[in-house]
C-alpha cells in the first residue's frame, strides 16, 4: 500500500473513497496497456474507487489539425462517458490538459455543454499530480535499483502545472537515484501529428533530447506521457543507447517485469 498523508481542507471537500474514472488513452491502450494496470494500482493503493468507462481517443489529434467538428463530435462522447464520477484521472499530461484545457473553448457558443465541459474540467486531472495533490500521497512503496532522468512532458508541464509531483513520488522509490538532464523542460519533437509533419524537424528535436539523457548518465528514462516515451524511446534505439525508457507509473507502481518501452519480449523458452 501507498503511504498517504491527507491534507485536512482537501479532505473535507472529497469523498473519503473518492470514485475515479480512468481515462486510460489511445496510446496506452494499444501500445502500453501495462500503464493502465499500474495506473489503476496506484490509484486504489491512494484509496479509490477505480472504474474504466467506455471511451475512446480524447480529440487531441483532430483538434491539433484544426478539425474542430470531430473534436467537438469526440469532446461530447467523452464528457456523457465520464458524467457522475468523482474524478477523471489520466496517465498523461497531453489528454488530461486536452479535457481540462480546450474542452471548454470547443463548446463556448453552447452555454449548456459548456457547463458540463467545464464540470469534467474541473474533475480531470493528470495521475501524479492526482496523487499528491488531491489524494496527499507522499511516498510509494516501490523498489526499483536504477539511475534514472525525467523529461517534462509538455503539456502536462505547461498546461497542467505537472513538474514537482513525479519527483515527490520518485523520491520514494528505494532504490531509485533521480539525476536531471539538461533541458528537461524542453520538447522532445513529438507533438503528435507535428512528428508526422514535419519529420526531419522532429527528429532534430528528439536527437538533442537524446543528446541530452545520455549525457546525464542515466540508466533510465522516465516521463508522463507515451507519445514521447515512445518517440525518444526509437529515437534512442536507433541511436544504439542503452537506455531503458519506461512511463513513470511503472516505476512508482513497482510495475516493471514488462519490457521497457521499444524492447521487444522475449519468446518463452
Amino acid at each position: 500500500m501507498a503511504t498517504v498523508l491527507l491534507d485536512t481542507q482537501s479532505a473535507k471537500t472529497r469523498p473519503v473513497r473518492p470514485r475515479v474514472a480512468l481515462f486510460v488513452t489511445c496510446l496506452v491502450d494499444l501500445m502500453r496497456p501495462s500503464i493502465g494496470f499500474a495506473a489503476v494500482k496506484l490509484l486504489e493503493d491512494a484509496g479509490c474507487v477505480v472504474e474504466v468507462p467506455s471511451q475512446t481517443c480524447c480529440g487531441q489529434p483532430a483538434f491539433n489539425s484544426g478539425d474542430r467538428a470531430t473534436a467537438t463530435a469526440i469532446a461530447a462522447r467523452t464528457i456523457d462517458a465520464f458524467a457522475g464520477y468523482d474524478y477523471v484521472v489520466a496517465p498523461s499530461g497531453s489528454c488530461a490538459g486536452m479535457i481540462k484545457a480546450h474542452y471548454p473553448e470547443l463548446f463556448a457558443g453552447d452555454p449548456n455543454l459548456a457547463r458540463k465541459a467545464d464540470a469534467l474540467a474541473q474533475r480531470t486531472w493528470e495521475l501524479t499530480s492526482f496523487l499528491v495533490d488531491v489524494m496527499g500521497v507522499t511516498a510509494v512503496a516501490a523498489k526499483v535499483e536504477a539511475t534514472a532522468t525525467y523529461h517534462d512532458s509538455c503539456s502536462g508541464l505547461r498546461e497542467l502545472g505537472v513538474k514537482r509531483q513525479p519527483r515527490q513520488l520518485l523520491a520514494s522509490v528505494e532504490g531509485l537515484t533521480l539525476t536531471e538532464m539538461n533541458e528537461n523542460e524542453v520538447c522532445c519533437g513529438f507533438g503528435g501529428t507535428f512528428s508526422v509533419k514535419y519529420g526531419e524537424i522532429s527528429d532534430s528535436i528528439v536527437g538533442k533530447k537524446t543528446g541530452n539523457v545520455a549525457a546525464s548518465g542515466a540508466h533510465m528514462l522516465l516521463a508522463g506521457d507515451l507519445g514521447c516515451l515512445m518517440n525518444m524511446a526509437g529515437k534512442l534505439s536507433r541511436e544504439g543507447k542503452a537506455v531503458e525508457v519506461r512511463h513513470v507509473a511503472e516505476v512508482l507502481a513497482g510495475m516493471t517485469d514488462e519490457p521497457p518501452i521499444g524492447v521487444a519480449r522475449q519468446p518463452a523458452a
